[in-house]
């Protein structure tokens, strides 16, 4: 004789309640490995018990991605949906819930990347936790290093800029240098040239005869045409 059907109703035994929950949870989440896997279908399972824990199961391991499609399911389907089943209590209280539990699966995940409350996971979860936290170091260092060598370049650049600015100064330094050498030795000349000429009349003036003396000489009749000749070239040149 076969076995009768189960009555479906709640166990009030807590101790048989709780028994049937470990083993039915089991054969839930092995039934959603079973059809992700023969079926090559997309499964995310959630269930949360009497105390609050969460159990899931994701195939590709990775709950936010198929609450996201769903999230995006559902707005589309609700967009055909006449615009007023939207001001329904019953559509605003089945949207508060599905936040909150994408709420609570966000705020587990960023506890389980910062190293808590990890009891709950199992090896394969562990595992996958790690690879992503391996490949969003992969991704932080890569930037890190992308950073440090932008930051090594314009720092090149910037040197390189500072060692031609330097190049031009010492060279208009250089160049500024013989110009004030170049005008001190124009002027040191221009000195001896104006000295020499202040020299040159006073000894001329005392080396000549004068206007006077030129007169009151009496020359002999010889010389007489060669003497006024000469003093009036010299009173010529004294006495212009």
């Amino acid at each position: 004789m076969g076995r009768g059907r189960v009555q479906l109703k709640r166990i009030e035994n807590k101790i048989n309640r709780q028994v049937t929950f470990s083993k039915r949870r089991s054969g839930l989440l092995k039934k959603a490995h079973e059809i992700s896997v023969l079926c090559d279908a997309e499964v995310g399972l959630i269930v949360f018990s009497t105390k609050g824990k969460l159990f899931e199961y994701a195939n590709d391991s990775c709950m936010e991605r198929i609450l996201e499609r769903y999230e995006r399911y559902s707005y589309a389907e609700r967009q055909l949906v006449p615009n007023d089943d939207h001001t329904s209590p019953g559509s605003w209280t089945l949207e508060h819930a599905k936040l909150k539990a994408r709420l609570e699966v966000l705020q587990r995940n960023q506890k389980h990347y910062a190293g808590e409350e990890l009891d709950s996971l199992n090896m394969k979860e562990l595992q996958n936790l790690e690879h992503q936290l391996d490949s969003a170091l992969k991704h932080i260092r890569s930037r890190k290093n992308q950073l440090m060598h932008e930051s090594i370049s314009v720092l090149q650049k910037k040197d390189k800029a500072l060692q031609e600015q330097n190049n031009q100064l010492s060279k208009k330094v250089k160049e500024r240098g013989k110009e004030l050498a170049q005008q001190n030795n124009w002027d040191q000349q221009n000195n001896e040239i104006s000295s020499s000429s202040f020299v040159l009349p006073q000894q001329l003036d005392s080396s000549l005869p004068r206007k006077k003396d030129c007169e009151m000489r009496k020359p002999s009749n010889d010389d007489h045409l060669i003497t006024n000749m000469s003093c009036g070239v010299m009173m010529g040149l004294l006495y212009p």
